[in-house]
């Protein structure tokens, strides 16, 4: 009978236990862990000891780690006395596939003059949250990065640490004087930026800091001395993507550049970060690294750019050159000079009446229709100037290019008759040198700047008929005969076309495997891009110091 007492009695107690009704407590404490669930951080906040600020680190916490969804988890509650108990809670956070983050926190909970509250710490809710930190869900680059080689495997650009030289208006008290000194301290590397030039740039930032140069650290070690006591420069060091020759520069580079980005977020990782309030990193708390991605196998050949670009400095006009092997559609060079690139990337993107270049337009018409090129209207000629590949749509990863625009549209039969038809199609250098390849191939090539990753077009291109691709091929022979190309002719097996449109001067050459595109804006005499481009050969043929 004593047995069966003591069995009943602990049966009863075991069964108030479980009938006990849940704790005032514990209640707020779950309804605390069911609002930072659904990311409610207001009434969270509320539910706290210290509303103001918990609802801003809650806010930033939940706003820096988006798209992550939370699980907070209850796991212990244990009640202290009358006025305190303490809480423990798991917690999950999913930012996607394979990317989960999980830790465990501890927590107070007391009573107030107004109820149950939590005590407000921001490390209740996340590892060594605190006051004035915030936390951000960042992507993680590879790290080594990928250098980008050139066409033979040689380095092209690799990462390098750049020094930004900068201006802070705030920091001098005559930004007359220092822009003044900034501009004689970095004039033996960047003789083109003038006192005046920087001050335009700080009225347009209106209080901002500008930046003035960057640098290499061997110029910057040469010059940091006389930078250094100039009231406003403030010298950053940053990590960049540059060119490994310092005398390669094109807008090609600006491309491999966007080629070596986008294979870096493709690789990227991912990391819960902590900083300080004024953004100093503190700590990685979660994430992992992405594996680095290959090395970017570009398509330039850089001592055909460096010739390129001799040719295009010896114009005072602007000026480009684009370059393409036609047996692959490899962008080999691509040179603009300074007078050019105040515009943009233009060999890329600017677009200019192709004047005379509309004859070879007319013989794929005339070889489509079964005409004379002569009874060909301009018209014609423009329709068919896709066949060359000039106003076709390509996509090219990591370029911002445009081949062309048929510009005749909405004129009437009429005006095309009676000529004028110079601006009947307008075309880039980036669009002729794929013209002038198409001559060279017999089809239109898809360009790349990736080996072995050539461009995408929704254009139906089939190959030229082989009429029209011998009788273009004779036009440019026939051509280079001409006077105004005499300094071409001194280089063996060289074909070319040279043309005017108004002030704009074109030439198209073929030599091997290799085709070229040269324009010149405002061109001062008829033989002006034959020059510019003898000039780009004799520099190809003169050996390298």
């Amino acid at each position: 009978m004593a047995l069966v007492g003591v069995a009943l009695l602990a049966v009863a107690i075991g069964s108030c236990g479980i009938h006990d009704k849940q704790s005032e407590a514990e209640a707020v404490v779950e309804r605390f862990i069911d609002l930072l669930d659904d990311q409610d951080y207001a009434k969270a906040a509320d539910l706290t000891s210290y509303p103001t600020a918990a609802s801003a680190t809650l806010k930033q916490m939940f706003t820096g780690l988006q798209p992550g969804k939370p699980d907070y988890e209850k796991t212990q509650f244990i009640g202290l006395d009358a006025e305190s108990g303490i809480f423990s809670m798991d917690v999950e956070w999913s930012f996607g596939e394979h990317k989960n983050w999980n830790y465990s926190l501890q927590g107070h909970v007391r009573k107030l003059a107004i109820g149950w509250r939590i005590s407000w710490e921001p490390a209740i809710v996340m590892p060594q949250l605190a006051h004035n930190r915030t936390v951000q869900l960042v992507r993680t680059l590879p790290s080594p990065a990928p250098r980008v080689n050139d066409i033979v495997g040689e380095p092209l650009m690799t990462e390098q640490i750049i020094n930004v030289i900068k201006l802070d208006p705030a920091k001098t008290s005559n930004p007359v004087a220092s822009t003044d000194a900034l501009a004689k301290a970095i004039e033996p590397v960047a003789p083109l930026i003038t006192g005046p030039s920087l001050m335009q740039q700080l009225a347009a930032a209106q209080g901002k800091p500008v930046i003035a140069v960057n640098l290499r650290e061997g110029d910057f070690a040469i010059l940091e001395p006389r930078m250094a006591p100039i009231p406003g420069v403030v010298m950053e060091k940053q990590p960049r993507l540059i060119s490994a020759d310092r005398r390669v520069w094109s807008p090609m580079l600006d491309a491999l550049r966007k080629v070596q980005q986008d294979s870096q977020e493709e690789h990227s990782g991912w990391g819960v970060q902590l900083f300080e309030q004024d953004g100093r990193f503190i700590s990685q708390l979660a994430g992992q690294q992405g594996p680095p991605g290959p090395d970017i196998a570009g398509t330039m050949d850089q001592r055909l750019q460096r010739a390129a670009e001799d040719a295009v400095v010896s114009v005072g006009t602007p000026a480009s050159i684009v370059a393409i092997q036609p047996s692959s559609g490899a962008v080999v060079a691509t040179a603009q000079n300074s007078q050019a690139s105040e515009h943009g990337s233009v060999a890329y993107t600017g677009l200019y009446p192709v004047g005379g270049n509309i004859e070879l337009f007319r013989i794929v018409a005339a070889a489509a229709k079964g005409k004379a090129p002569q009874d060909i209207l301009v018209q014609e000629a423009a329709e068919t100037a896709t066949a060359l590949g000039v106003g076709i749509d390509v996509e090219v990863p990591g370029m911002d290019e445009v081949t062309g625009r048929i510009a005749i549209a909405g004129r009437s039969a009429e005006q095309v008759r009676q000529g004028g038809g110079s601006d009947a199609v307008l075309a880039s250098p980036f669009g002729m040198a794929i013209a002038a390849a198409a001559i060279a191939r017999g089809s239109v090539p898809l360009p790349m700047i990736e080996v072995a990753r050539p461009g995408t077009t929704d254009a139906q291109l089939g190959p030229l008929s082989p009429e029209a691709t011998d009788q273009l091929r004779a036009k440019l022979r026939d051509a280079t005969n001409a006077p105004e190309l005499a300094s071409v002719r001194r280089y063996r097996d060289v074909s070319a076309f040279a043309t005017t449109a108004g002030s704009n001067g074109w030439l198209i050459g073929i030599m091997g495997d290799l085709a070229f595109a040269v324009h010149i804006d405002d061109v001062d005499s008829g033989d002006a891009t034959a020059r510019m481009a003898a000039r780009m050969l004799q520099a190809l043929a003169t050996p390298d110091p």
